[in-house]
């Protein structure tokens, strides 16, 4: 639950943020977030992680 809390105030947080930045700022942003998933998207499924247990 606190973790929910947490990811919730630091949405808020950033989007309260992304609203005060030029639209480009924003998208600029948004590209470089969305290609840093993608590349940890590739790695994690060309290497899965071995032996973890959850």
């Amino acid at each position: 639950m606190l973790f929910l809390v947490a990811a919730l105030l630091l949405m808020g947080i950033l989007l309260g943020a992304a609203a005060h930045l030029p639209f480009s700022v924003t998208l600029l942003a948004a590209a470089v977030i969305a290609g840093w998933l993608l590349v940890f998207s590739v790695r994690e499924r060309r290497h899965p992680a071995e032996g973890t247990t959850r």
